[in-house]
């Protein structure tokens, strides 16, 4: 029996599934973005770019992935959505294909100072389960070799209700390996007391000196002073010995001071919990600056910084312990276990070794395990987080990456190159927001905001290919091709700053001369020791402004005024004119409108639903008491003040009735790093990463000294703004300063008047200069890999 056959077949029709290729997002006004509306292709590699605060940020991660998470947190449980961080549906018309996002952000990683790079990447949990099955001797489960879990001993009576009630005697035991004397924290600190208190005094005359004890402060000062433990009016000096044990050391004990109970605690262990407990990065700055004054610390004499027991050091595989493992650099970590062979235990063998070579692959090998989360850089940080996506299952899903070259050589942004490709190729959807051509050159599709920053930006200029955006007009797309360089004539160094045997990290006794009165750029591949020489080496202290890569802390109550200290000199202005107190003309003290407290906006809290902020209907959004508006500097209230940008405010304050030279000295600074375009009031929290580096450029600009240290200025920058930045260095050096960058941009390279280049490798295959000289020099050796990227950067 022969099949008809049929000579007018149609194609299929294409199945509905196919039709949900993109992700349509219309009408955005997230932050500056001006109803915009755009189409992403899934499966398919996207970069946004555009000037620093053009709006990528907020179409991105404000808009597309919020979104995506908030529908995600909505399939759960009203219940589970009640422990949840709840947050509102961005100001959108229409958002339309979102899959799942994945966000890999520049965040820094842990302020706790117990978290790794091991804890954080999970590679820690399978060394511990390794050791747990194969070390010798065997000292107990997992647990036992994890520096987070102490030892726990217990025995008593317990009562069994099943059937007839009974008494038993029960005992437990569960063995950590955290260290006893540091507690898991590799270091111990030795407290300088005479940084506490002053011994002269009692404790009724202040004798206090730590920051925010104030003397009628119910729960610190009082505390001790009306314990009854103590002698309030007896000077602290001729305190008994018994005295001095319960002030300084006493163990937590209930006391009644006015009829309230209150928990005394001694000076020590409280300052411990309170201050010490606390990750140093994360501290408010005259906190931190307390700590420095008041502590040292020093490494655990017990256990050596491993933060683990002796128990837990002495078991072993192959004459290697848990902790001899976490101070591996990574890649030996990986053709140590790779070197294992024990049926046993195989398919974790396999895990761990995937895990630890895509550190390695990621450009991260030369880390290791035990390297604390809060020293990684934020580049750092960003590809640590994408070690668990690497080898993940998942597909159809949507990675978004905020920069994830920033603090990568030339050398190592191929690979990261290759990472985001084999994503895409997995079947997944890639954003990523980005500035360097090298990767924006991979993508199949663009997206460039602009045509500005903050209020001039916000909009679409192009939207298609690579080729297209090259061929366009707009500002990514004439600065495209742009190449820096190499100056015809370099400056002569006024002098040296003698570097000799310097050994931080990975350096191997480097001697270096850095010469002063020039622009010096110090790089080489990431993790060859440039940081480790210039903030480990160069020395602190008078004469020296450093500009790390620290982030800016700030609530949505922060600005620019006030993170610069532009807003004293303007509530003085405004106090003077008027003669009335400069706190009126604060938003955070005596002026702030009642009704919202100086936020400008009411919160209102809608328990597991999405909580509500509408505008403060009492200021309308001004911050400030109707009174207080009332008073005019140069015909303008501190609202409208507050309301001009960088630019006009400089003009207002530059002249005429409201001339101030200490604010138009900050507004010259800011105006020179690129941030005309910011208004004075605008939350700190709804700038983007390029936008608060510059603010924190500014405001170190404001110091006094002769050697400025810069690491990465780059970082969050577009290509016409490296431009104005160069100008800025170039400003500096001829002012007279000795300018020393480390930095991998081509263009600072290039501009500069001596390279150092630190390698050949990273870790413990870098620690060594292994080029000094001119960017001319570099490029007509070409024996390095930073002289080889920067000969084909300029041409050569």
């Amino acid at each position: 029996m022969s099949k008809a056959t049929r000579t007018d077949a149609q194609p299929p029709a294409p199945h509905g599934a196919d039709s949900h290729d993109l992700i349509r997002v219309h009408g955005a006004r997230v932050n500056n973005l001006k109803d915009i509306s755009v189409e992403i292709p899934k499966r398919r590699l996207t970069v946004f770019t555009g000037v620093s605060g053009s709006g990528k940020s907020s179409l991105v991660f404000g808009t597309i992935a919020a979104e995506s998470q908030r529908l995600i947190n909505e399939t759960y449980s009203a219940f589970v959505q009640g422990f949840m961080t709840t947050t509102a549906r961005p100001d959108v018309d229409v958002l339309d294909g979102l899959t799942t996002a994945i966000i890999v952000d520049q965040q820094r990683m842990g302020a706790d100072p117990r978290s790794t790079v091991g804890t954080a990447t999970d590679a820690n949990a399978m060394l511990r389960i390794l050791f747990s099955r194969l070390g010798t001797p065997h000292i107990g489960p997992p647990g036992a070799f994890a520096f987070n879990v102490p030892s726990v001993r217990a025995s008593g009576a317990i009562t069994v209700e099943r059937g007839a009630r009974k008494t038993v005697k029960a005992t437990f035991n569960r063995t950590g390996g955290m260290c006893t004397r540091c507690e898991g924290r590799g270091a111990v600190s030795d407290i300088d007391l005479t940084q506490l208190y002053d011994d002269s005094k009692s404790l009724a005359e202040g004798a206090f000196t730590i920051p925010g004890w104030k003397s009628d402060s119910f729960w610190t000062v009082r505390v001790y002073a009306e314990s009854g433990l103590l002698d309030p009016n007896k000077p602290i000096a001729k305190f008994t010995k018994k005295e001095m044990q319960d002030f300084l050391y006493r163990e937590p004990t209930k006391v009644k001071v006015e009829g309230v109970n209150l928990t005394y605690e001694g000076l020590i262990p409280k300052i411990q919990k309170s201050m010490l407990s606390k990750d140093r990065e994360a501290m408010q700055p005259h906190i931190r600056e307390f700590v420095d004054r008041a502590v040292t610390f020093t490494t655990c004499p017990e256990c050596e910084g491993t933060r683990l027991s002796a128990e837990a050091r002495s078991s072993k595989i192959k004459k290697i312990s848990i902790a001899d493992a976490c101070a591996m650099q990574i890649s030996d970590l990986a053709a140590w276990v790779r070197g294992l062979d024990e049926p046993s235990v195989a398919p974790l063998l396999a895990t761990l070794g995937q895990t630890l070579d895509s550190f390695t692959e990621i450009g991260l090998g030369y880390l290791s395990l035990d390297r604390p989360s809060g020293t990684l850089s934020g580049g750092e940080a960003q590809r640590v987080k994408m070690v668990r996506h690497l080898g993940s299952p998942l597909t159809d899903v949507t990675y978004v990456f905020d920069e994830p070259t920033t603090g990568l050589h030339p050398h190592d942004i191929q690979r990261m190159n290759d990472l985001l490709l084999r994503l895409r190729d997995k079947g997944n959807t890639v954003l990523v927001v980005e500035h360097k051509p090298e990767t924006i050159a991979i993508a199949d599709h663009v997206v460039d905001l602009g045509p500005g920053a903050g209020a001039g930006g916000g909009t679409v200029c192009f939207e298609g290919t690579v080729e297209g955006l090259r061929a366009g007009n707009t500002i990514t797309g004439r600065h495209f091709d742009d190449r820096a360089a190499v100056k015809d004539s370099v400056r002569k160094p006024t002098g040296a700053l003698e570097i000799r045997g310097a050994h931080t990290h990975n350096l191997q006794n480097v001697d270096v001369d850095i010469p002063l009165g020039v622009l010096t750029v110090v790089t080489g591949v990431a993790g060859s020791g440039k940081s480790s020489l210039v903030h480990g080496s160069v020395p602190r202290g008078a004469g020296v402004v450093s500009v790390d890569q620290g982030a800016i802390r700030g609530s949505r109550r922060s600005n620019p005024a006030t993170y610069t200290g532009l807003l004293d000199p303007i509530r003085k202005a405004f106090a003077k004119a008027n003669g009335v107190k400069p706190a009126l003309f604060s938003a955070n003290s005596e002026g702030a409108c009642p009704g919202c407290n100086g936020a400008g906006v009411v919160y209102t809290d809608l328990a597991m639903m999405a909580g509500v902020a509408s505008v403060c209907e009492e200021c309308e959004g001004k911050r400030f008491d109707a009174s207080v508006l009332e008073y005019r500097l140069g015909g303008r209230d501190i609202s409208e003040v507050l309301a001009l940008s960088v630019t006009e405010a400089e003009e207002f304050f530059g002249s005429g009735e409201a001339r101030t030279p200490a604010a138009h000295a900050v507004l010259v600074r800011l105006a020179d790093v690129g941030l005309g375009y910011l208004s004075l009031g605008q939350p700190l929290t709804t700038l983007s990463g390029g936008e608060r580096q510059r603010l924190k450029l500014a405001t170190h600009m404001a110091e006094k000294g002769g050697i400025y240290v810069l690491d990465e200025p780059t970082a969050g920058l577009h290509l016409a703004d490296v431009e104005q930045l160069l100008g800025l260095l170039d400003r500096l050096v001829d002012s007279g300063k000795s300018v020393i960058v480390v930095e991998h941009h081509q263009a600072v390279m290039a501009h500069a008047d001596w390279i150092i280049d630190l390698g050949p490798g990273a870790g413990h295959d870098g620690g060594r200069i292994v080029f000094e000289g001119t960017p001319a020099d570099l490029i007509a050796a070409r024996t390095t890999l930073t002289g080889e990227h920067l000969a084909a950067y300029v041409g050569s």
